[in-house]
């Protein structure tokens, strides 16, 4: 199945597609003509080396979001992961000497296309007695047996931008700046896995992968790899890469061992989110450090992509301080990131945390929920939310995102968690605080802030009392608290409905001084009621209140986990005798 895209056309993707890009860089032009963007102050390159480069497009932000003061001049896009013209890279050659430049270095993934395109392109120069010189680029470290093709360009490309645009800055000669490239481009390696392929516009994806496997050493045209492994934890992912990436035995690998100083780049292939090239990152750098690696520089993004390929490619380049300062040169390129200019490795990452004030001396459960029905009461409250997940999620989707039942499920079991410790419960306004604490740690999301809000402010009424109407009070505070920053109200479609169905009948309660367990039943009753109801109702706050009502058709997932919640306190305070 051909996959969905947002084009104007196929054809004119490319030309749309550097023309935009352009059009929000005032430091760039078009060549007119070609699919060229050069840096608009040519002029002030004057006695100066230029640098070209470019290749297929379908990988943004490389080239044009590396075009910029230190680091290249211009680029010359083909389509997507096509080469470019022989006539567009000879009209950007020639456009960049007529600015008086000093010479032009081109640089140049490895790809029989790009090899021949510019090659061609660069013997035509020279014949017109233009300076030029080409780099080809092959950092490829997938291939354990060297093919005569040799290795094919990958993401480690842009430090040989970044540290030949930054030797152009400097004033190096052409000769000298191609020869130290070839140098550097021999001491670096690139290795990507993917979770699937990605489709060129207007075709369908380039292979197939089982939902548990993945592809390991592929390019970034959408090619397949060099083997499929299983789909495993990142640790085991990136070990496995790092391995592969480093072995003597490889003829690509990269020569990094302990003791080696490097520069890190996690390079998302186009279809990966932040949270996961996180996750990626954090690992690489714990793993290269665990090997005795000093990460002098980590860079973590998009630089080169696949199109929409969800996977991520990981670069090493072995680095000294001379290096170092041209990585560091400032450059105006888009694309570049902002670094700090200090290693990584050695730097103190984590800030001790305040200590907690000393705790106040608060009243015991005389009179009120005793320390053992506490713990039978939080037992069964946490394994009911842990078998109701699925239902939960299921009637979350039709207003949320489907994951109700998750996070409940997750704050079930981090309050188990801290059970097994045997924790004292014979403080109640303690045990409050301290799931309040843990519940905005662990459960998460806005579900995870109003159980926090509504426990901390629980906490309060029994500070200094336990008794029933203390906790009738507490009960009144953490609805009052929960409303307050929720915006929530009766009426809304949101657990408040819930709780105000028991908060209604614990006041009337009070005042009648009746038995308090029938009390409590009756609650839980119209709890439950007022969870069920809560599907005829129209959405007023929390995310539902975005969905057409139209779409809800079921009970709030809030409501019913709170009715929920109340039903197992009553079963146990009834099996209590309470």
């Amino acid at each position: 199945m051909t996959s969905k895209k947002l084009l104007n056309s196929v054809e004119g993707c490319a030309d749309d597609s550097l023309a935009g890009f352009v059009a929000c860089n005032p430091d760039l032009q078009l060549l007119q003509g070609h699919r060229v963007a050069l840096r608009s102050d040519l002029d002030s390159l004057k006695g100066r080396v230029a640098l070209l480069s470019g290749g297929g497009s379908g990988h943004e932000p490389a080239h044009a979001g590396f075009i910029g003061k230190g680091m290249l001049t211009g680029v010359i896009a083909g389509s997507v992961f096509a080469s470019p013209a022989v006539g567009s890279i000879l009209a950007a050659i020639r456009a960049v000497d007529q600015a008086g430049t000093a010479g032009i270095l081109l640089i140049v993934k490895n790809y029989t296309g790009d090899r021949l395109n510019f090659g061609f392109a660069m013997e035509q120069a020279k014949a017109e007695g233009i300076p030029v010189e080409m780099v080809i680029i092959g950092d490829d470290s997938a291939f354990t047996v060297l093919k005569k093709a040799g290795r094919r360009g990958l993401c480690g490309t842009i430090l040989i931008h970044k540290v030949a645009g930054a030797l152009a800055e400097e004033g190096v000669g052409l000769e000298e700046i191609a020869k130290r490239v070839n140098a550097i481009a021999k001491a670096m390696g690139t290795l990507g896995v993917s979770l699937s392929s990605c489709s060129v516009p207007g075709s369908k994806p380039t292979f197939e992968l089982a939902d548990d496997e993945l592809e390991l050493g592929l390019g970034i045209h959408g090619e397949a790899g060099v083997r499929r492994i299983k789909r495993a934890p990142v640790d085991q992912i990136v070990t496995l890469m790092l391995d592969h990436m480093t072995n003597t035995s490889n003829v690509s690998h990269v020569p990094v061992e302990s003791g080696s100083s490097v520069i890190l780049i996690v390079n998302n292939l186009g279809g990966l989110s932040f949270l996961e090239l996180g996750i990626i990152a954090e690992a690489t750098i714990r793993l290269l450090e665990d090997r005795g690696v000093q990460v002098a520089r980590a860079l973590v993004g998009t630089f080169m992509s696949a199109l929409e390929m969800p996977g991520v490619s990981l670069t090493l380049m072995l680095v000294d301080e001379p290096m170092l300062k041209l990585i560091d040169a400032d450059t105006t390129a888009t694309a570049w990131p902002h670094l700090a200019k200090v290693p990584v490795t050695r730097r103190k990452r984590i800030r001790t945390a305040p200590r907690e004030p000393s705790a106040v001396p608060e009243a015991t459960a005389v009179g009120g929920v005793a320390p053992k029905q506490m713990m039978l009461v939080l037992e069964r409250v946490c394994t009911t939310l842990t078998g109701l997940e699925k239902h939960l999620n299921a009637l979350d989707r039709a207003a949320g995102d489907g994951d109700c039942g998750t996070t409940h499920s997750r704050a079930a079991k981090a309050i188990l968690d801290w059970l097994k410790e045997d924790p004292a419960l014979d403080s109640p306004a303690q045990v409050l605080s301290k799931l309040s604490v843990l519940l905005l740690e662990r459960m998460g999301g806005s579900s995870g802030a109003l159980y926090g809000l509504f426990l901390t402010a629980a906490a309060q009424p029994l500070k200094t009392k336990t008794d029933l109407p203390a906790w009738s009070a507490a009960m009144d505070a953490g609805l009052e608290a929960m409303m307050k920053y929720g915006k929530a109200e009766p009426g809304d479609r949101t657990m408040v409905d819930s709780l105000w169905a028991v908060k209604q009948e614990l006041q009337a309660w009070k005042s009648t001084g009746a038995s308090f367990l029938p009390v409590l039943t009756k609650a839980v009753e119209n709890a439950e009621a007022a969870a069920m109801a809560t599907k005829n109702m129209e959405a007023g706050a929390g995310r539902a209140s975005y969905i057409s009502s139209a779409r809800l058709d079921q009970p709030d997932p809030g409501a019913v986990a709170i009715a929920t919640i109340f039903r197992a306190i009553l079963e146990v305070l009834q099996t209590q005798g309470a």
